[in-house]
């Protein structure tokens, strides 16, 4: 399996008030480890403790390049309900350099398991939606056949998220529900994105507890999208103009 990872698109500083790193120090440390892409991706206004959406207005003044390092300024956008309802709006999508939507029960009202798996498939299908954060982490219980049909249908990447995986988050499905993720985009050759979902600089590229997952499914590399900076651009954009 090839290790020479590229890129780590799904990360968070300080702004999303519940992490730990300035933007500096995120840069700092993907330029350490020779990342290519570097995505900061603070949450949007359904998780308590963000930034306020004027944030998001002002990312124009931060620079895009950092040496060999880009910098992609985006939002982990909430999906709300089971209608697929995103928090934001195509206002403030249009500022964003990547936009990941995903689950999360703080902000989420959800229903039976197929409305559940319409819910995300409406989300997938939104047009401005690049990446499924954590389908896997067990949020809510889902389908997961129907979503790796979707997002093949749509180009829409997702997520691998290593944070959901390590122990200490208590999730008791993820490892299961990955795992056929993964056995599914394998049968089906839809690419997966791996994220560390970084709340702190020091996890930056850190996909430790999903490398195992990788293996037990025998995952191909070619439907990785981390070691091939050009490649992951040139998918993202695609979905953006569809």
């Amino acid at each position: 399996m090839n290790h020479e990872l590229k890129l780590d698109v799904h990360t968070h500083t300080i702004m999303s008030g519940h992490a730990y790193s300035t933007l500096q120090e995120m840069v700092a440390a993907a330029q350490e480890k020779h990342l290519e892409i570097l995505g900061i991706t603070e949450h949007a206004p359904g998780i308590p403790g963000t930034c306020n959406p004027i944030y998001f207005r002002n990312l124009h003044v931060v620079p895009r390049q950092f040496g060999n390092l880009r910098l992609l300024l985006g939002a982990e956008l909430n999906i709300l309900d089971t209608k697929g309802t995103i928090d934001l709006d195509e206002y403030y999508y249009k500022m964003l350099d990547i936009r990941i939507a995903g689950i999360h029960l703080l902000c989420w009202e959800g229903g039976t398991v197929e409305e559940n798996t319409q819910g995300m498939i409406n989300a997938i299908r939104n047009p401005w939606t690049q990446i499924i954060s954590h389908p896997g982490d067990g949020a809510a219980e889902l389908l997961f056949e129907p979503i790796v049909l979707a997002a093949k249908e749509t180009g829409t990447l997702l997520e691998i998220n290593n944070s959901s995986l390590n122990p200490v988050r208590n999730k008791d499905a993820a490892i299961r529900n990955n795992l056929e993720i993964l056995r599914l985009c394998k049968r089906y050759e839809v690419p997966v994105i791996l994220s560390s979902d970084a709340h702190i600089s020091f996890a930056i590229a850190d996909y430790s507890f999903t490398w195992p997952l990788l293996q037990q499914t025998d995952f191909p590399d070619q439907l990785i999208m981390n070691y091939d900076s050009e490649r992951f651009l040139t998918y993202i954009s695609q979905k953006r103009h569809e």
